[in-house]
């Protein structure tokens, strides 16, 4: 087990700050928070500052940011601040990090105000989405929670992000980041529109249904491609790329074949496969160690894929939030805790 000996010292204080902490509430955290926000969560411990070797960073336009992607809602908001609490402590420039937060229209207000009282100074802007946008084109998945329109929310960055804005890093709400997100940035794209950690071993065909590999009017869009399976929660985007080649129409289209064709089951993943697989610039699997959530049925516990670790992910239905404060964590959750800002005492 390499990870054990890789993380042991970590590991070990983590598991401490388990057995340490009071007794974890199991309440519904999204009323907690609508009705009571700042309470519910810790504000940032430390100042996040650039070192003297950083160049000097403004308005969302400067060209030395780093900007970042993720969505934020009540339901996944405690994994969302621990991604952002994870990014700013590992930065070596944590002020030139722009973060782009997206949200449904309601909780735009509350969830502005949130950020600003955990993180003060931190570089953000919030972005509206709206589930009216993708609400006629997603269909049933195989676990409700891939069914939000929250999810759908990456197709739309080129639209929703400033003009200026001409790469981005997208990044799910359950993961952190233990290693400087500018490595990750500077992640060459060469001719392709995304960058992703690919899992070429993966069985590729379980991602669409038979009826999808029968039809040639739709199998036939892999010809001459060599397809491989990636994971949609951690992507390097070329927005200026994206934008000139209509891509977020092209997945699109594919979601309206997918309302009365069923050519897959899994939510958000297959039209991001049929639009980029085989087409995708390789980044370091260091950068997506992916799964810990277990898989999306019974949620089981899950160790680490050999090799270098600079991002922890929990896709899957198991989120370490949730296996904390029930009583029942699984051994790497302990990795999560320390990015957590959530008041257990509330």
């Amino acid at each position: 087990m390499l990870w054990i000996t890789r993380f042991s010292g970590f590991f070990s204080a983590a598991m401490a700050v388990i057995v340490l902490s009071p007794s974890l509430q199991s309440f519904p955290p999204a009323a907690a928070i609508r009705s009571s926000p700042s309470p519910i969560f810790r504000k940032a411990p430390v100042v996040f500052n650039n070192g003297d070797e950083c160049l000097s960073s403004g308005g969302v336009c400067n060209p030395s940011l780093v900007h970042v992607a993720i969505t934020l809602d009540v339901e996944y908001l405690r994994g969302s601040i621990a991604a952002v609490n994870s990014i700013l402590q590992h930065s070596i420039c944590p002020e030139s990090v722009f973060f782009h937060f997206i949200v449904v229209s309601e909780e735009t207000n509350l969830l502005e105000s949130l950020v600003r009282s955990i993180f003060p100074g931190l570089k953000f802007n919030i972005y509206d989405f709206a589930p009216e946008t993708v609400r006629g084109l997603i269909s049933s998945s195989v676990r409700q929670a891939l069914e939000q329109p929250l999810n759908y929310a990456r197709n739309y960055l080129a639209d929703l992000l400033e003009p200026c804005v001409n790469r981005v890093i997208y990044l799910d709400s359950d993961l952190v980041v233990v290693d400087d997100i500018a490595k990750l940035w500077k992640t060459s794209l060469g001719s392709r529109i995304i960058g992703a950690p690919e899992y070429c071993h993966a069985n590729f065909t379980k991602y669409f249904t038979g009826g999808f590999w029968s039809e040639e009017r739709f199998s036939g869009t892999f010809r001459g491609r060599k397809p491989c399976y990636f994971n949609t929660g951690v992507m390097v985007i070329d927005l200026k790329k994206w934008r000139r080649g209509g891509y977020t129409k092209r997945i699109e289209k594919w979601m309206e074949i997918q309302r009365t064709e069923r050519i897959y089951d899994l939510g958000s993943l297959p039209p991001f496969l049929l639009v980029f697989a085989g087409h995708v610039a390789p980044i370091s699997h260091r950068w997506n160690q992916h799964g810990l959530g277990g898989d999306n049925v019974r949620g089981s516990c899950r160790d680490l894929h050999p090799g270098p670790v600079s991002l922890l992910h929990w896709s899957g239905s198991g989120k370490p939030w949730i296996r904390l404060d029930s009583k029942r964590p699984c051994p790497l959750d302990a990795l999560w805790t320390p990015y957590d800002l959530y008041r257990h005492s509330h």
